[in-house]
């Protein structure tokens, strides 16, 4: 365990069975025998992994105090409560919101790659460690590429400890370091699940961070001209501002191989300008969020009208009419064009041929967008996870091409 001194957070990335438990549980024990901690906040991904892992685990906070001062566990609560007084409070990162309010003087965190909402749980929980004169946060996380991980790792404020999964092998069965080893190793998954590695892109993801990040441009620069543009929306299916998914809103545009489309005369290619290979694709807005339907129409359709778009499209599946509905009726509503897609195909039939136009270097983000890029790196096709904001530029870019392919107008 580094200096008490020297860190506000301690990042403690290890691999699968390195003891990451068992290091947190035992840290908030010390904290609160010492008596330098007496308001402690729990964050895991869900409630039952607080419960489960954190509190009652086998290398939980129960399995490491000793009788003399073992605290009370009251489930209705969500609150461990010491014999000293000392508390710890139970939150997840699906209810993000649990952590608006209440102020703590140190915190554990654990797994924290794999939260639900990572950057807003983090952010509120921030937000509430100002008790006492040196707060502490000790984060135990197997690493995945989430820009809210890289971010921590940058601070100046933030102790690393890395170690892998057979640093711990004497205490782990034979059996497991066999397995490990023969299924995993020399892999990417090996890298991030047994030596910690912070890659730039999940195994199996269908985008690499050095096709977005080679051709990147930046927001002012010139950019090729764009005959259409539209904005996407996958929409999320309900609105809870605590546990409802991301709206994912992108504005793109398509251009031909560069060609100026800034002069006088205006005439109808029936199939674009050139042959698909040669269409480029720019990435312009990510307005995603967590919004009611009433937000995010507005935002669609502001966005459809500052970029002067020629399109919104959406996917139908879930919401049907719904969404052109809610669209009509925001301010501007009745000018927009909308075109709904109905899904037939999964994701990744649906995302492959937009990863294979950013592996070709025939997109661009115009400015950085955090985010979308997270998504598009840390999502794979075995994933359960719902991608809005990757899902929404995927929706994007097919219109452009399906569209382009049906003729456009261009100007010569």
């Amino acid at each position: 365990m580094p200096s008490d001194e020297a860190w506000r957070i301690w990042l403690l990335l290890a691999g699968r069975g390195f003891g990451k438990t068992r290091t947190g549980a035992e840290w908030v024990r010390a904290r609160v025998e010492s008596g330098a901690s007496r308001r402690i906040a729990l964050v895991a991904r869900t409630p039952h992994e607080v419960r489960d892992i954190m509190i009652q685990g086998d290398s939980g906070i129960l399995s490491v105090c000793p009788p003399w001062n073992m605290p009370t566990w009251e489930s209705s609560k969500r609150r461990l409560t010491w014999p000293n007084g000392a508390m710890a409070f139970a939150f997840s990162s699906y209810e993000p919101d649990q952590l608006r309010g209440p102020q703590f003087d140190a915190a554990w965190c654990d797994e924290l790659a794999s939260w639900q909402y990572p950057r807003l749980t983090w952010d509120n929980l921030a937000f509430g460690l100002r008790l006492g004169t040196n707060p502490k946060c000790v984060v135990t996380t197997t690493p995945k590429p989430i820009e809210l991980l890289r971010e921590l790792a940058t601070r100046a404020d933030v102790e690393i400890t890395e170690g892998s999964s057979y640093d711990n092998s004497q205490n782990l069965p034979p059996g497991f370091i066999q397995a490990i080893a023969g299924r995993y190793e020399g892999t990417n998954t090996g890298q991030q699940e047994i030596y910690a590695q912070l890659l730039k892109e999940a195994d199996g993801a269908l985008w690499k961070r050095e096709w977005i990040d080679d051709h990147r441009m930046q927001t002012g620069s010139d950019l090729q001209d764009m005959y259409m543009k539209a904005v996407a929306i996958d929409p999320a299916v309900t609105f809870d501002p605590n546990r409802s998914d991301e709206t994912g809103i992108i504005v793109a545009g398509i251009s031909d191989d560069g060609r100026a489309l800034d002069h006088d005369k205006r005439y109808w290619a029936p199939n674009g300008l050139t042959p698909d290979h040669e269409k480029h694709y720019w990435v312009l807005e990510d307005a995603s969020g967590v919004m009611t339907p009433d937000a995010w129409a507005k935002r669609a359709v502001e966005l459809f009208h500052k970029h002067e778009a020629d399109f919104i499209t959406g996917e139908t599946n879930q919401g049907g009419a719904l969404i052109e509905t809610v669209l009509r009726h925001a301010p501007g509503g009745q000018l927009i064009r909308f075109e709904g897609v109905h899904a037939t195909q999964g994701k990744r039939a649906r995302a492959e041929p937009v990863s294979a136009i950013y592996e070709q270097g025939r997109a661009h983000h115009v400015g950085e967008f955090d985010q979308l890029e997270d998504q598009m790196c840390g999502w794979t096709p075995q994933s359960s996870d719902s991608p809005d904001r990757m899902d929404a530029l995927v929706w994007a870019i097919n219109g452009l091409t399906e569209h382009s392919r049906k003729g456009v107008w261009l100007w010569v």
